[in-house]
């Protein structure tokens, strides 16, 4: 057998063979002879099966398996000779070449992928330092009259006024498309809260103005993509009767205030909802900072600022993701112009490269980072994270898991996770201290 290696570079290499017809038959004698000593073949006492008969039984699975046992010592010896340790490989080995020729001799590469070996160095000089944002008093006071005011209890307007935006207004309604009334369209003593969007579009705004006791015929039009298929882009009228207008009560910033938000303390006082309110919105406009600048900001910085050798396959694994992306937002028209030629589906995909090399990269120092500040997120925590999601957008939590499950995302969620915590955790360690507010 003769056999060269390529160390390319520190994160790519190649091993390529001549595998003759003499190394398969000598692995198939060595694979007969072992089998020979337990193989069930009739007429032959167990382990005194010939070898020749153990050939004849399983010539060609023998073959295979003399071929698999050949291409894996290929593979070790390439090692061997690169220096390259089995678990600084990553993703399996794949031929670049694999030739069967005709005197029964295969000639092939194999090209390997290893983990790049990052220097971090003093990352953290690239963390930029991080102002706390300034919450004002006035900020403080809006939050806590707004919290207040969602919890307030609804009184009877009794002065003569129209309805206006942020009103409850008790109604009576009935719906009609083409002068007939329609299931699920009637309703007696209903309180719609005006400008929260609960009803179809114009319904609301059609009743700014109207007062206690009036009566009005509403014309409205069903969205397109209303959930009933009878009901969708169908005009309507709405026969309205308005009962009586409703709104908060007034918000008192007093001692029985703070009890009601800051239930379970005894000592509540209006200075620690403040602070509480605060805090707050503090880490609401921290969050807010981090995700849509800082975190982006400090990535594409320590993407920069390192260098490192990339595995081929990483990048053209990244590189397939995102052309099968770009398909699925193609119109059919745009597909079928393509889909048979080759030359064009090639140019298409190496648009994607420079942004695939980017994204491995950036995958790699995170990785890095991570175990550098003891960052993990396990199983549990990544299930957990896509309950809470499915709960909040009112989705059934196991289905979703079990879909991110069977679809193969849950790596991608684990590693989206692990890069919010290092990037947030770096950020959270320069912060300056909290400025009181003004």
């Amino acid at each position: 057998m003769e056999m060269t290696t390529n160390k390319i570079n520190s994160a790519n290499a190649e091993v390529s063979a001549t595998v003759t017809k003499s190394d398969l038959e000598a692995a198939s004698d060595t694979l007969a002879k072992t089998l020979s000593k337990t193989a069930n073949i009739p007429g032959f006492r167990k382990g005194k099966v010939p070898v020749s008969a153990v050939k004849k039984q399983y010539g060609e699975k023998l073959m295979q398996d003399a071929e698999s046992e050949v291409i894996r010592d290929v593979l070790n010896q390439g090692l061997a000779a690169l220096e390259i340790a089995s678990e600084s490989l990553i993703g399996e080995p794949n031929f670049s070449k694999f030739d069967k020729k005709e005197d029964g001799s295969i000639e092939l590469t194999i090209k390997v992928a290893m983990r790049p070996e990052i220097d971090l160095g003093d990352y953290k000089k690239h963390v930029p330092e991080v102002k706390k944002p300034k919450i004002t008093t006035k900020a403080v006071t809006d939050r806590i009259q707004e919290i207040a005011k969602a919890q307030a209890p609804l009184i009877d307007v009794e002065e003569e006024r129209g309805v206006e935006e942020g009103d409850t207004a008790v109604i009576d309604f009935e719906g009609f498309i083409e002068g007939e009334p329609f299931e699920g369209g009637k309703a007696e003593e209903f309180a719609l809260a005006i400008g929260s969007g609960q009803f179809i579009p114009g319904f609301e705004e059609a009743m700014i103005g109207m007062k206690a006791g009036e009566e009005k015929t509403i014309d409205v039009t069903f969205p397109e993509n209303y959930g009933s298929e009878a009901l969708a882009g169908k005009p309507a009228q709405f026969k309205v009767k308005l009962h009586k207008i409703q709104t908060k009560d007034k918000v008192r910033m007093d001692a029985k205030l703070a009890k009601q938000l800051l239930p379970g303390d005894e000592d509540a006082t209006m200075d620690k909802v403040k602070e509480q309110v605060q805090q707050q919105l503090e880490n609401e406009e921290l969050g807010k900072l981090f995700n849509e600048s800082l975190k982006p900001e400090l990535l594409e910085t320590i993407v920069a600022a390192y260098e490192f050798d990339l595995p081929e396959f990483v990048v053209e694994q990244e590189m397939d993701m995102a052309l099968n992306n770009k398909a699925r937002e193609m119109s059919e028209e745009e597909l079928n112009a393509i889909k048979d030629d080759q030359e064009k589906i090639k140019e298409m995909r190496e648009t994607f490269r420079d942004e695939a090399s980017r994204s491995v990269k950036a995958t790699f120092i995170i990785d890095a980072l991570a175990k550098a500040e003891g960052v993990q997120v396990g199983e549990q925590e990544v299930m957990q994270t896509i309950y809470y999601e499915a709960m909040q957008t009112g989705q059934d939590p196991q289905t979703v898991y079990e879909h991110y499950k069977n679809s193969g995302y849950l790596p991608a969620v684990q590693m989206a996770m692990v890069e919010d915590k290092v990037l947030g955790g770096l950020l959270n360690a320069a912060l300056e201290p909290t400025e009181e507010p003004s």
